[in-house]
């Protein structure tokens, strides 16, 4: 995995704020603390193709049809917190994004294992033949 260099990354990153939902007070009608951020991963000149490839591909559902990837934040009522907030969030989901999946090495079970399944399916069987009737 490449490192991402999160100050060229954030200069990239666009913010739209908007009211936010939930409690405010005599504020919530007037300030606009819902921070909204774009982030155009197709034409992001920090991230390489591979990346953009595997955030497209990662990232499907959370990418718009332009391609461009929007995270909100209203969690509190302070439009400066919620835009950290949804910074912090961003990269963190990029670095899930974009962190490799670890190949599955399949293994077969032991010896030991399979004697073991194999004596308590025994033990079972033996088990249900003993509530049987005894045939005449």
């Amino acid at each position: 995995m490449i490192a991402i260099d999160e100050y060229k990354l954030r200069s990239e990153l666009k913010f739209r704020t908007s009211r936010s939902s939930g409690p405010g007070g005599q504020s919530v009608n007037k300030l606009s603390t819902k921070v909204e951020l774009l982030f155009d991963v197709c034409n992001s000149k920090v991230l390489s193709e591979e990346q953009k490839e595997t955030l497209s591909e990662k990232l499907k559902n959370r990418i718009n049809s332009d391609g461009i990837l929007q995270l909100s934040s209203e969690e509190t009522r302070s439009q400066l917190k919620n835009k950290e907030f949804v910074i912090e969030r961003f990269f963190q989901l990029l670095n899930k994004a974009l962190k490799p999946e670890k190949k599955r090495i399949p293994v077969k079970p032991s010896k030991a294992s399979k004697e073991k399944r194999l004596k308590s399916k025994k033990i079972k069987s033996v088990l249900k033949d003993s509530r049987r009737q005894p045939e005449i």
